[in-house]
């Protein structure tokens, strides 16, 4: 995230009001990744500091991984942006790709990233539509999401270079990916030893 140390340094000038606004929305000198991206959605919806790993190891034992401090983000804070979250997929521009599925259902927000400066001129004239510019100067869309909301265990990001808007293109490939992860984790449930919780590594290996 750009800070106004961090511009005076590299650009040589002054923060101004109007970059704090666009910053606010993911424009200007924002840059992330979407593994990045999935990290800030994990931890929006855990609470907890989470961070990305590629493979889990464990002790003979079969010892679960050790303890995720919390975020330093107050709770009520922390239910505003999920309940926003949750909105945004039951009544808002994510709507048609809600999982509808009992116990399977998402949150998240969608997401439009412009590639190009829209000019005075064209905005004067009447900006062109997406659709009807260039390949390569058309928005990517955007989608970050978690499921199930009510008690949160996957989290995703989805990036489609030149999309176009995040609702229509991302939200749904987001949805497909979310349900089936929770449809697997379901069947890997009921096929899991007695007494064993799904997940959990056997003793004796890594996972």
């Amino acid at each position: 995230m750009p800070t106004q140390e961090w511009k005076l340094k590299t650009r040589k000038s002054p923060w101004t009001t109007g970059e704090t606004m666009i910053c606010g929305i993911g424009q200007g000198y924002v840059l992330s990744t979407p593994l990045q991206l999935a990290v800030m959605t994990a931890r929006l919806a855990s609470g907890l500091a989470v961070e990305p790993h590629i493979t889990l190891q464990t002790d003979a034992s079969g010892a679960p991984p050790t303890s995720v401090p919390p975020l330093t983000i107050s709770p009520k804070h922390l239910q505003l942006i999920r309940d926003g979250l949750i909105e945004v997929v039951s009544r808002g521009t994510a709507s048609r790709s809600a999982i509808r599925q009992r116990g399977f259902e998402m949150a998240g927000k969608t997401g439009t990233s412009q590639v190009r400066r829209i000019t005075r001129a064209e905005r004067r004239r009447g900006v062109i539509r997406n659709d009807q510019l260039p390949w390569e100067k058309r928005d990517h869309a955007l989608f970050i999401g978690y499921a199930p909301f009510a008690s949160p265990r996957y989290a995703a990001a989805v990036i489609v270079e030149h999309g176009g808007g995040g609702s229509k293109v991302a939200a749904p490939i987001a949805r497909d990916v979310l349900l089936a992860v929770q449809s697997l984790a379901q069947e890997r449930t009921f096929d899991a030893p007695a007494g064993r919780e799904a997940g959990i590594p056997l003793p004796g290996g890594p996972t």
